[in-house]
């Protein structure tokens, strides 16, 4: 349970979700060199959700009470913040966005963009970037971002709509600022995390 003898302003919960699925389909073909998959990530990136993508029930009944909606600057997340949040509007802020998903300059090979996604995490976690954000770089945005959701807490219920690896980031920062997970719903479409404020 929160600690509710504290001094501290009450604040919280903070509920973040990942994304709903993208128009674009990462296991869909056809096979892409590392080149073409560099591209099929920008295109990725700009992706919106499918028509079809409707906010799961249980998403919206947890947000409907929530004071402050955040979503990265992708325009996935922004709609995913729409169907899953639609009595406010969301502030769209890029210290959300995904850690990016630089590929290998692995010659002579062609992969669906699912085992490209695999593979670039990987190399990127070694330290690979290509000409993007480093790990290192992440990792400092996450501090920010976490930062930035504890300060909105203060008499908040907040809800964050962003991306899988990302808001994986945002776990053990938030921990450092005192927020505990309480429920861990996985790294899903539409999945979320609930997090509830317990002090330093």
């Amino acid at each position: 349970m929160p600690d509710t003898t504290s001094t501290e302003p009450r604040r919280g919960p903070i509920v973040v979700s990942r994304h709903g699925r993208p128009q674009l389909d990462r296991t869909a073909g056809p096979r892409l060199g590392w080149r073409d998959y560099k591209d099929w990530w920008a295109r990725y990136e700009e992706s919106p959700l499918r028509d079809d993508q409707i906010a799961p029930d249980v998403l919206k009944g947890l947000v409907a009470d929530s004071t402050l909606v955040f979503a990265s600057a992708r325009i996935r997340a922004q709609q995913t913040a729409e169907r899953a949040a639609p009595h406010m509007a969301a502030v769209h802020d890029p210290v959300f966005n995904e850690a990016l998903l630089p590929p290998p300059r692995i010659v002579g090979v062609k992969y669906l963009p699912k085992t490209w996604n695999i593979l670039a995490r990987a190399a990127w976690l070694s330290g690979h970037a290509l000409d993007g954000e480093s790990v290192s770089e992440a990792r400092v945005r996450a501090a920010e971002a976490a930062a930035k959701l504890h300060a909105a807490s203060e008499g908040h219920k907040v809800y964050l709509a962003a991306h899988g690896w990302f808001n994986r980031m945002l776990r053990p920062e938030l921990k450092k600022l005192g927020w505990r997970c309480v429920h861990d719903g996985g790294d899903s479409y539409w999945s979320h995390r609930i997090y509830e404020y317990h002090g330093k």
